[in-house]
């Protein structure tokens, strides 16, 4: 049997903004991320997570 297997990695940084809100602080960190200003890599690794799916399944991380 054929299996489509999904690999999920999660990467996770903080970084300060100078901002008058939270809204701002976002657009301006988005903006940033945008501008490549800002690239998360192996450093910001969190976690990784494996789901598989055969035909007519849903994704699941069972190990059956």
């Amino acid at each position: 049997m054929i299996y489509e297997v999904y690999i999920t990695e999660t990467l996770c940084r903080t970084e300060q903004i100078e901002a008058d809100s939270k809204a701002e602080a976002i657009a301006k960190a988005r903006e940033a991320y945008d501008k490549e200003e800002i690239v998360l890599d192996y450093k910001d690794f969190i976690e990784v997570d494996f789901k598989a799916v055969a035909d007519g399944d849903e994704a699941s991380d069972d190990e059956d």
